[in-house]
């Protein structure tokens, strides 16, 4: 039987299942991971209803994402937003010795601050498992530091101030994390050269003849699927290495494969249209005109007459 997870509704529930003491506050905990217990009765995978940031060293256990297992060895830092499956594989044979911090917030913590919509722009917490922030060691012990701040604050007596101070240091480690993956997206050139060579081959296949009208226009998230990428990751990693979003690239493609079509085949306007891919020959010229100040019918006439 497939494994089905488990859902953590609460931040006292997850304290409760880790073998944590009750936490200070019902929406918001920092806690090391070296305190936390870990047996064989722990559910496999689960499904968190609140928000999580970890930051984790020496991390030997493997994560699951989907069907894939994935092992860390280095300094990483991963975001989970609500509603997302995690697992957990264990060795039990070797004991689970890694450190760092954890941290988890309800949405309800966020509510009536600019934070409660403003978390949106962060998009890694959509990325996939495999997508971690790797950290150097310069970058670890800043957002340690960060994240022990956040700790110090929570473990005062809550009052008037507790939820701002945390916020405004919560902005502060996301900002720096926002910074770092950009180092990342520039520095991993090995794999990121791969990522792009990968997206022209997939799109490259999927704008060969006839491809297009039987299979329509390849949309961001299937690329995404195709090259085994988050959407996220994918149209952030793509504008830092390109300045283009993968949408861009996508709609780049097609209107090149367009002018090719106009340039050289005696097709009508509206036949190019649905060779695309199109449903509607006005979406088609529409689009053509925004990319390239013309119209389809213009852009042959100028081709004519060259």
């Amino acid at each position: 039987m497939a494994d089905q997870p488990q859902t953590i509704k609460s931040i006292t529930e997850f304290h409760r299942l880790r073998g944590l003491p009750g936490p200070v506050h019902p929406l918001v905990s920092v806690v090391r991971f070296e305190d936390m217990k870990y047996n064989s009765k722990h559910p496999q995978s689960w499904v968190l209803d609140f928000y999580s940031i970890a930051l984790k060293s020496n991390f030997k256990a493997k994560l699951k994402y989907g069907h894939q297992v994935y092992d860390f060895d280095e300094g990483i830092m991963t975001f989970m937003a609500p509603g997302q499956k995690i697992g957990i594989e264990y060795n039990p044979d070797q004991p689970v010795d890694h450190s760092g911090w954890l941290l988890i917030f309800h949405p309800d913590f966020l509510w009536g601050t600019p934070m409660a919509k403003s978390i949106r722009q962060y998009e890694f917490f959509d990325y996939a498992v495999h997508e971690a922030l790797f950290l150097s060691a310069e970058e670890e012990e800043l957002l340690n530091g960060i994240m022990a701040n956040i700790g110090d604050e929570y473990r005062r007596s809550i009052d008037p101030f507790t939820q701002n101070i945390i916020i405004g240091q919560l902005e502060v480690l996301l900002s720096y994390a926002q910074r770092f993956y950009q180092r990342q997206f520039l520095t991993r050139k090995i794999s990121n050269h791969d990522v792009l060579m990968r997206l022209e081959t997939f799109l490259d296949a999927c704008f060969h003849d006839q491809q297009l009208n039987r299979n329509g226009i390849p949309t961001v998230l299937s690329v995404a699927e195709a090259l085994h990428i988050s959407p996220n990751y994918l149209s952030n990693l793509l504008k830092t290495l390109t300045g283009q979003s993968t949408q861009q690239h996508i709609q780049d493609k097609l209107i090149n494969k367009a002018k090719e079509m106009l340039s050289t085949k005696s097709l009508s306007i509206s036949e190019v249209a649905y060779a695309l891919g199109f449903n509607y020959p006005q979406s088609f010229s529409k689009l053509f005109k925004s990319k390239t100040q013309v119209s389809p019918a213009e852009f042959r006439q100028q081709m004519t007459n060259s």
